[in-house]
């Protein structure tokens, strides 16, 4: 049975990973925290919290408000910054057989490439996924990914600062998901990851106010999987790099779902805060699915929904 696929094959490291099993970015921690759950080895692929070029806090608390199917975050995205990530993780990243891929953050454009610059050829990273989620001070307060202009700029300028194979990972809060997801794969990018988190909020019904500290925070969980569907369905019909499917991915028919749609790996997220397993349990579903259905080659399910 081949399980194996490649993210970046029109770069010279390349990323091949044994499995499509990839965790979601803010959800797994830096991966230590999980090592006596299960075989963290077994998984394609670690995506550590987002990490900038300095230490940032986050957002205020309440950070975190359950909703029907799914949960609302505004983490903020606190981490230790990129020095102490060097200093403090990627030592124990090299030493491990599955590949990390350290989400990166910024305000500024600035931001990313510095973070970038630091992270090139350090032992213990394999790849960079890029967040462009996040607020664009220089802009107003726009995300990133918010227009294929700026979405294109921040990739093309990542791309000139590392030799690491390149995952841009979309923002689902544009209507224009297509054309950006065209212009960072003509900026560079060697795969995408779609979807980030759908904007929300909660609001207290006996304080009448919001949930979250921060107002709004980002939807994810199982009620946005069939947006991260239907975007996935899209992008794959105009792109011809690697998707990364991630958004409400709980079991084995959700991770065959994006496959079909277009996905040649999938990231879970959510699903770990119900179950720490979680990873495991859908890689073990994948396996089991391909057996009961004499698949011998996952590629065989990757955009099935468009034949």
């Amino acid at each position: 049975m081949n399980l194996t696929v490649q993210l970046a094959p029109g770069n010279k490291k390349g990323l091949k990973l044994v499995n499509p099993l990839m965790t979601a970015s803010g959800t797994f921690g830096y991966g230590m925290e999980y090592e006596h759950l299960f075989d963290i080895q077994k998984l394609g692929a670690i995506v550590c919290k987002g990490t900038a070029h300095e230490p940032w806090e986050g957002n205020p608390q309440p950070r975190i408000a359950e909703t029907d199917n799914g949960m609302l975050n505004s983490i903020g995205l606190q981490g230790i910054g990129v020095d102490a990530l060097i200093k403090e993780k990627t030592p124990v990243w090299a030493g491990w057989q599955v590949p990390v891929i350290v989400n990166i953050v910024g305000r500024t454009v600035e931001d990313y490439t510095e973070v970038a610059r630091k992270l090139d050829n350090v032992p213990g990273v394999a790849g960079l996924e890029l967040n462009i989620s996040c607020p664009n001070v220089k802009a107003g307060g726009a995300e990133f990914g918010a227009s294929p202009e700026t979405a294109a700029k921040v990739t093309a300028a990542v791309k000139k600062a590392t030799s690491l194979p390149i995952i841009v990972k979309l923002t689902p809060n544009t209507g224009e998901i297509v054309r950006i997801a065209e212009a960072t794969a003509a900026a560079g990018a060697d795969a995408l990851c779609l979807i980030n988190t759908v904007k929300g909020m909660a609001i207290n019904t006996t304080t009448r106010k919001p949930l979250l500290g921060n107002t709004y925070g980002g939807l994810s969980g199982p009620a946005i999987k069939p947006v991260a569907l239907y975007m996935i369905f899209e992008v794959s019909k105009t792109v011809d790099i690697p998707i990364v499917g991630c958004g409400g991915i709980t079991n084995a028919d959700d991770a065959i779902e994006f496959f079909m749609a277009g996905a040649t790996a999938i990231e879970v997220g959510t699903a770990s805060f119900m179950n720490p397993r979680a990873p495991m349990d859908v890689l073990e579903g994948i396996e089991k699915y391909l057996r009961e259905n004499k698949i011998d080659d996952l590629h065989e399910l990757i955009g099935a929904a468009h034949r």
